[in-house]
């Protein structure tokens, strides 16, 4: 099974939570008490966000946690990036991948293939999406040749 770590879904849901009232900053502890988290894992997760560009953060009484970019030019891929590093199905798609059977496997190109395909989906989901009460209509079809498997009986 493909699944994210729970770091990475409390990371979408609080910021989800920020983008849903960008107009002031927002503190960890009221931010932990909104997604019902407990703290700890909130400012972790924050810190990581912050980090990772996503987030800024002021010290203050008027301080907090906001967005470092508008919801819509956020991704869900960033988000995942941000907790877990690269999207990638293998050790072999993503760049830096270090395999021992990359000249032998004969499927490497494929799984390359399967990678950009979920990276092109967690693309196009943005952050307004995730916090947006209207579910999402994702497309149909990803911009993605198919690879046909029938086996040649000649």
């Amino acid at each position: 099974m493909l699944k994210l770590s729970r770091l990475t879904d409390y990371a979408a849901v609080v910021m989800a939570q920020i983008a849903r009232h960008p107009e002031h900053p927002q503190a960890a502890a009221d931010l932990a008490e909104a997604v019902q988290l407990p703290h700890p894992t909130v400012s972790k997760t924050l810190k990581m966000l912050v980090k990772a560009g996503l987030l800024e953060s002021r010290r203050g009484a008027l301080g907090g946690y906001s967005l470092a970019r508008p919801a819509s030019e956020i991704t869900t891929i960033d988000i995942i990036t941000a907790i877990e590093g690269p999207v990638a199905m293998t050790e072999c798609s993503h760049d830096g991948g270090d395999c021992e059977l990359a000249a032998t496997c004969g499927v490497a190109d494929n799984w390359q293939r399967v990678s950009l395909g979920v990276r092109t989906l967690l693309g196009s989901v943005t952050l307004a999406h995730l916090a947006s009460p209207t579910p999402i209509k994702l497309p149909v079809q990803l911009p993605i040749q198919s690879v046909s498997l029938a086996a040649d009986t000649a």
